[in-house]
C-alpha cells in the first residue's frame, strides 16, 4: 500500500484516520459534509484560476491517467522541463503527485498549490504548516530517491498569491528544535507501521473531528471506552500519557492521584500537578450522573444597562468577512432583545468593507454598552478588518472597544479560567445546548454557514440568506444563554 501525501496529512492531524481509510468497515463511514464538498470545489476552482493565470509556460500533464502521468512526468525530468504541472513521481514505497516541479540547475523543486495560507495562524505569522510540509517533504524524498532533488525544500502557493519557501532544515519553532524533515521522516515511519499493521491506532477526540468521515464511528468507540480524551482539553498526547496508568474517565475520577505527583512534577510527561488536578476534577464531573457545572471563583460582568452580543461569519477561501450580528439587550430583559445583522452582499472589498463600517457604526452608536464574545476571533477579523480598511476606525480605536473591562470574552476570559461544565469540550454549541438552548436549524454550523454563503453567492437565493442569518442570530442569542447560565453558576473552591 502506497504512502501518499494524503496519508501525512491525515496523520499529522490524526493516525488513526490513517489506519480507518485503510482498513476501517467502508460501511461505518459518514456522508461526506457539503462544507469538505465545497473544499474541494473551491481547492479545485482555485488550482485551475491559478495555473490559467501562471506567469510561466508550463507542461500541464493534468489530463493523463495515472501510468501515462507518471511516464510523461520522468521523460520531462530527464529532459529538465522547466515547470511541469500535475505531474507524477514515485519510488520504493512512496507516491506522490505534486502540483509543481521547477526545475533549478537541472534538477527539481517541488510545490503545491493551496487555497489556504501556507502558515499558521490567522495573519500567518512565518510558522509554517505542519500538514503541508510532510506532504512537501514526501515529494521532496522522492525526488531524492531519484537523484532528480534541488535541495531538502519546497513551497507553496498559497490564497494570497504568494510563493511560501518550505525549508526542511528548518527547526519546528524556538524550543522545539525539531526541524520538519525530521519530522517528516518520524510521519513516514509511523505511516508505515500503521499500514503494515505494526502499530495499532485508537480514536482520540479533537474539535476537528466533526468534519471527519469516520466521526460517527470513533465517537461511539471513544464513548464504549470511556476514554479519556473526552475529557475537555486533554486530547491525544496527554491521553498517552495517562493512559497506562489510569486507562479511563472514570478510573481518573476515583483514584488518588497524590502519588503520582513528586516535587513539583507528575509522572505524566507534560501533565503538571495543577493540571492534573484540573483533569481530575473534569473526570470527576463527568462521571457523576448528577454532575452540574459550577465556578471556581466569583466572577464579576460590567453592570451597563445594555448589552451586545457579537459573532461574526467569516469565509477564509475568500478571506472575506461577510456577516457581523448582534443580539443587544437592555437590563437583562428577554422582551428587548433583538437581533441586528450586518452582511455583506458579494464576496468583495466593497460589500466587506460596508458590512463592517455599518457594524462599527452600530457600536459607536450604542455606547456605552458590554459586548460579549465567545473567543478571540471576532477580535482578531476586526483587527485585520481594521488594517483593510483603515478609514472606518483606528487601532486605538479597535482596542478601546475590545478594553476587557467591557468586552468580555467569555470563552478565555470566563469558561476556561473560572468554570467547569459535564460536558467533553466547551464550545458554545455544547455548553448552551447543556443549557437547554436550542439551534433552529438542522445543521447549525460555521462550516455550513460557509457553504451556505457560497451558494447564496452562486444562486441568489433568499432562504440561504436567510439560514444564514437565522444561524447567526442563534449563535449571538446562544452567547447571551450562556452568559446568564454562568451568573447563575454557583461558587464552589
Amino acid at each position: 500500500m502506497p504512502i501518499t501525501a494524503s496519508t501525512l496529512y491525515s496523520l499529522v492531524n490524526c493516525p488513526h484516520r490513517v489506519a480507518m481509510d485503510a482498513f476501517g468497515d467502508p460501511a461505518e463511514r459518514d456522508k461526506v459534509s457539503a462544507f469538505v464538498q465545497l473544499l474541494w470545489e473551491r481547492g479545485s476552482d482555485y488550482e485551475a484560476e491559478v495555473i490559467a493565470n501562471a506567469p510561466v509556460a508550463m507542461l500541464d500533464l493534468s489530463g493523463y491517467g495515472p501510468e501515462e502521468k507518471a511516464r510523461r512526468t520522468h521523460e520531462a525530468m530527464a529532459q529538465g522541463e522547466p515547470w511541469i504541472y500535475s505531474g507524477r513521481i514515485a519510488a520504493d514505497d512512496l507516491l506522490g503527485e505534486p502540483d509543481l516541479l521547477r526545475c533549478e540547475d537541472g534538477r527539481y523543486v517541488a510545490g503545491d498549490i493551496k487555497s489556504g495560507r501556507a502558515e499558521e495562524g490567522e495573519e500567518g505569522g512565518g510558522k509554517l504548516k505542519k500538514h503541508y510540509a510532510v506532504q512537501l517533504a514526501l515529494y521532496t524524498d522522492i525526488l531524492e530517491r531519484l537523484g532528480l532533488s534541488a535541495g531538502r525544500r519546497g513551497f507553496i502557493w498559497d490564497v494570497r498569491a504568494e510563493e511560501v519557501a518550505y525549508d526542511f532544515e528548518r527547526p519546528l519553532g524556538v524550543k522545539n528544535t525539531q526541524t520538519y524533515w525530521e519530522l517528516y521522516q518520524e510521519s513516514l515511519a509511523e505511516a508505515r507501521a500503521i499500514l503494515a499493521r505494526g502499530e495499532q491506532t485508537r480514536p482520540a477526540y479533537a474539535g476537528t473531528c466533526k468534519l471527519c468521515h469516520w466521526y460517527t464511528s470513533c465517537l461511539g468507540q471513544l464513548k464504549a471506552a470511556d476514554d479519556l480524551s473526552l475529557i475537555p482539553e486533554l486530547g491525544r498526547t496527554k491521553r498517552d500519557a495517562l493512559v497506562q496508568k489510569i486507562p479511563t474517565i472514570h478510573e481518573l475520577a476515583a483514584c488518588d492521584i497524590a502519588p503520582f505527583i513528586r516535587g513539583g512534577r507528575t509522572d505524566f510527561p507534560g501533565i503538571g500537578p495543577a493540571t492534573l488536578k484540573t483533569l481530575q476534577a473534569r473526570a470527576q464531573l463527568i462521571a457523576d450522573p448528577k454532575g452540574k457545572p459550577y465556578l471556581k471563583a466569583p466572577v464579576h460582568f460590567p453592570d451597563d444597562d445594555l448589552e451586545l452580543f457579537f459573532d461574526i461569519e467569516v469565509d477564509p477561501m475568500r478571506d472575506v468577512c461577510y456577516l457581523h450580528g448582534f443580539i443587544e439587550r437592555r437590563g437583562r430583559d428577554p422582551a428587548t432583545e433583538r437581533y441586528v445583522p450586518f452582511f455583506a452582499e458579494a464576496p468583495n472589498e466593497p460589500a466587506e468593507e460596508k458590512a463592517f463600517a455599518d457594524a462599527w457604526r452600530y457600536v459607536q452608536e450604542h455606547q456605552p454598552c458590554a459586548i460579549y464574545y465567545y473567543s478571540k476571533y471576532e477580535r482578531t477579523i476586526w483587527r485585520k478588518l481594521r488594517e483593510r480598511f483603515p478609514h472606518v476606525c483606528t487601532e486605538d480605536d479597535i482596542d478601546a472597544m475590545f478594553d476587557p473591562e467591557r468586552a468580555i470574552d467569555l470563552y478565555l476570559d470566563v469558561v476556561r479560567k473560572h468554570t467547569e461544565w459535564p460536558t467533553r469540550d466547551h464550545s458554545i454549541k455544547t455548553l448552551a445546548r447543556y443549557l437547554g438552548f436550542n439551534w433552529r436549524d438542522t445543521d447549525p454550523s460555521g462550516a455550513a454557514s460557509i457553504e451556505w454563503y457560497h451558494r447564496y453567492i452562486e444562486q441568489g437565493d433568499a432562504s440561504l440568506r436567510q439560514r444564514i442569518l437565522d444561524y447567526n442570530e442563534d449563535d449571538c442569542r446562544a452567547t447571551r444563554v450562556l452568559l446568564d447560565g454562568i451568573r447563575a453558576l454557583p461558587v464552589v473552591s
